[in-house]
């Protein structure tokens, strides 16, 4: 006879252990009955947020409505156990019934605290917990304008982005004198909290409430500092306490501030009683993160399900995680808040809303914890350093503070037994198993066979790369989703936008996407936009990389360098005199380029417009260093000049850099002219470089500097100057078309198929039918040019963006500098603390 095992709880952990349960054949073995106390399936609590906008809990459920029948489990809901009989081993539930069980889960999770001031049970106080909670949420919130969240944890700020998506004024009170004070320190709270307060969420910190305002509803909190805030309607998010109470009333051991005592298999003090999630207590902590209740959840499954083998052990779990909060990135992993000895490295910029922190053994070889606000994109890459504890690179600052490879992976292979997803537990081995077994060949597949990624989602990028390096090596065509936003490639998008005539982000998410979408696909579809359109990229301005939206390089130290275009590195001495006063005027550092241009350098953001209307008024225009785009075409004096010379090289160089100017693409683009075969001007390490012979000129393709160099490849020989700018036109307009995002033409050559020979056939020969338009596409892009720099100086609108505060002109008062050689340059990082204002 099977064995009844009952799981109290049908939340995320007491789901996740009823399928690990199904997937160790435990449903052979044990009659398995789920309790649960909503009117609803297991759902998604860690998006709960997303209910607001969706209206929906399908895209939440974890679970088709059949798979508990389709498993043979029993599932009981809005019947909740409201005892346990440890000595008769039955449960009584809500509506009478009674269970008996041989093994027992207590998987109840956690209730919302909500503290006990006077007032706090008036009308218009809600809790942030269910969807339930959400819907009464929702309806309430129609008929007030002003709203308070109290608590400034993760939920809290998640409630706060609630209340502002629906178009009300937001408030944060929080006890303690920082946001997230879990995961956070001092410096990444200030840093998020000034973002969030930018956004329009206004911010309380050390608040502690004395009374709720208001006759019969609510209408105001008062603080014990005397200080009052007038809002009409209070969501508690303050934390959250175990549902311990059927063990205390039961004989189960609970912990002197609650929780259930359990051991390292997950078994309390009451023969085949077990609690897992956030109801449990090991070894005096409650973990308040899904990802440690799933962890728990596998190992007493399989322990449950395996008798006679060797059990697994719960040794505690890391609490990394990586959220977005009202559009900010926040992440943390190991020893965030470093409390353990360590060797603290730190880059903070409060301008652009930016903190990260490495916390390192005191040797500076391994990576303990750390954290990211505003940028978290190295995430995924730092994790995996830290849950495989891997020697990190001679200057671990480079990890934060340096440029990351566009080329691919500074951190090598992994070994198949590496943590991928520390939520779930899933290792690279798993992956590739999964992905060798033919049950997964795209990332969703993947995530349904593994868990990887249905967690925190921070291990997304790296499986999306397992599994892409898998498949090819399998000979298989890998499908390049733009982002789990948009089941289409960028090339696929691309062709949407121009046929559909899509101009705007929002119509392509609402017609060919879901979600609100995210930082990749947002740059994505910007960049896409522009490369058909070419209308000035500030229209997309709030979608844009810091960068791009600020027409400018941000440099270290929190200032912006200016680089105005100077086509073919030629200028007259005219210029230069006008680009050393404007220099002057605005004590700005000078440096010659390696691509024949100058860059000047410690300009505020304040101060851009002013700097720009200083260069357009005297002839100058943006040189695009900022953007994925055509930026500089170095050339050589060629035969003008050069004894060696065999065509005009500068006047080429100019042509070609006048033509292409400012054209958006997938990735930077950088090109060079030579007058001779000594390649003085480097073209063949370019994304396209032309070389003078005799006969007319060469045309090289797909080259670039950078980590891993590419010499460019020949494309066509001896031609003449109209001939060679029309392959350009043609092969700039199909690379535009067909790479994907980020994706530099050294790449993009790499992965076409039949590589170079190919590429010649569509370009040369017309394969594919498609010159003609690739031709008048380009024509379009020529014709319709602006300069970026001018389009904000011409409209006094576009230059109220460019200030640091947003409710002050003062300038940034961090940013500081020291004089070297005759000119400022920023203050050295502290050797110990790496840290920028």
């Amino acid at each position: 006879m099977k064995r009844k095992l009952v799981i109290l709880g049908n939340g995320m952990v007491g789901h996740r252990f009823a399928e690990k349960i199904a997937e160790y054949g435990g449903t052979e073995k044990f009659e398995v009955t789920i309790l649960g106390e909503e009117p609803r399936r297991a759902y998604d609590r860690v998006h709960l947020s997303e209910y607001f906008t969706n209206r929906s809990a399908d895209s939440l459920y974890l679970s088709p409505s059949d798979w508990y029948r389709a498993n043979g489990i029993r599932l009981l809901l809005s019947e909740p156990a409201i005892s346990v009989d440890t000595v008769s081993r039955k449960i009584t539930t809500s509506a009478g019934t009674e269970l008996p069980f041989d093994e027992l889960v207590v998987a109840t999770g956690s209730s919302a605290f909500v503290p006990n001031f006077e007032g706090v049970d008036k009308q218009g106080v809600f809790v942030y917990r269910t969807i339930e909670d959400l819907e009464k949420i929702m309806s309430y919130a129609k008929q007030v304008s002003k709203v308070a969240v109290l608590g400034g944890g993760l939920l809290g700020l998640e409630a706060a982005k609630a209340v502002l998506d629906m178009g009300k004024e937001s408030h944060v009170v929080e006890f303690a004198s920082r946001l997230m004070p879990r995961q956070l320190d001092e410096a990444a709270s200030s840093v998020l909290k000034s973002k969030i307060e930018s956004l329009g969420v206004r911010i309380h910190l050390n608040k502690e409430t004395k009374q709720a305002l208001g006759e019969s509803s609510f209408q105001g909190l008062e603080f014990v500092d005397g200080s009052v805030l007038e809002v009409e309607m209070l969501i508690v998010s303050a934390g959250i306490r175990p549902r311990d109470e059927l063990a205390k009333n039961s004989g189960i051991e609970v912990g002197q501030r609650g929780g259930i005592i359990v051991d390292d298999e997950l078994r309390t003090n009451v023969y085949g009683v077990y609690a897992i999630g956030e109801v449990a207590l090991h070894k005096g902590m409650i973990y308040g993160l899904v990802a440690p209740g799933y962890e728990m959840a596998e190992i007493l499954a399989y322990n449950l399900c395996s008798p006679g083998q060797k059990t697994k052990s719960y040794a505690g779990s890391d609490l990394s995680t990586k959220l977005k909060l009202i559009g900010v990135d926040v992440a943390s992993f190991g020893d965030a808040l470093g409390q353990t000895e360590h060797l603290p490295i730190a880059y903070t910029n409060p301008r652009t809303g930016v903190y990260k922190k490495l916390v390192l053994s005191t040797d500076g070889k391994k990576l303990k914890g750390g954290i990211l606000v505003g940028d978290a994109d190295a995430y995924s890459n730092l994790l995996t350093l830290y849950l495989n504890n891997v020697e990190l690179p001679a200057e671990p600052e480079s990890l934060i503070v340096g440029t990351p490879s566009e080329e691919g992976s500074a951190f090598g292979s992994l070994p198949d037994d590496a943590k991928i997803c520390s939520c779930n537990n899933v290792s690279k081995g798993d992956l590739l198993g999964a992905i060798r077994s033919g049950a997964c060949s795209d990332l969703k597949g993947l995530k349904e066979c593994t868990k990887s990624g249905t967690g925190c989602g921070g291990c997304i990028p790296q499986m999306n790369s397992i599994l892409k390096e898998e498949l090819r090596a399998q000979g298989k065509v890998v499908t390049e989703h733009v982002c789990e936003h948009f089941k289409y490639s960028r090339q696929e998008l691309f062709q949407i936008a121009k046929v559909k005539g899509i101009r705007s982000f929002e119509e392509m998410i609402r017609t060919h996407g879901m979600g609100n979408g995210c930082e990749v696909c947002k740059p994505a579809v910007a960049s896409i936009i522009a490369s058909i359109y070419n209308e000035p990229i500030q229209k997309y301005r709030e979608i844009q990389d810091t960068n791009d939206k600020y027409l400018a390089n941000i440099q270290r130290g929190g200032t912006y360098s200016v680089v105005p275009r100077i086509p073919g590195g030629e200028i007259t001495p005219d210029k230069l005199i006008v680009i050393g006063q404007i220099a002057k005027k605005y004590d700005l550092y000078c440096k010659i380029t390696g691509g024949q241009r100058i860059d000047l350098l410690g300009a505020r953001m304040e101060q851009l417009p002013d700097i720009w209307k200083d260069l357009v008024e005297e002839g100058f225009e943006s040189g695009h260093a900022y953007g994925k785009a055509m930026r500089t075409v170095k050339s050589c004096v060629g035969s003008t000049w050069c004894r060696y010379g065999v065509q005009d090289s500068t006047a080429f160089a100019i042509r070609i850099e006048e033509r292409y100017r400012g054209i958006r693409a997938p990735h930077k683009l950088k090109s060079a002219v030579s007058g001779c075969i000594r390649e003085c001007a480097e073209a063949r390490g370019k994304d396209f470089g032309i070389i003078a012979t005799e006969k007319g000129w060469n045309l090289y393709v797909g080259g670039n500097g950078g980590v891993n160099p590419k010499h460019a490849i020949l494309l066509a020989a001896d031609l003449d100057e109209e001939t060679c700018v029309k392959y350009i036109d043609r092969f700039m307009m199909f690379y535009i078309r067909t790479a994907d995002k980020l994706v530099r033409t050294s790449a993009w050559l790499e992965q076409l198929e039949g590589g170079i020979e190919y590429l010649k056939d569509v370009i040369i020969n017309d394969r594919l039918g498609i010159n003609k338009d690739l031709e008048e596409e380009m024509n379009h892009l020529v014709g319709t040019y602006v300069c970026e720099w001018k389009d904000v100086v011409d409209d006094p609108e576009k230059q109220k963006k460019y200030k640091h505060f947003v409710n002050s002109e003062d300038a940034d008062p961090t940013v500081r500098f020291i004089e070297e050689r005759g000119q400022k340059r920023p203050v050295d990082w502290p050797k110990k603390e790496l840290v920028s204002n």
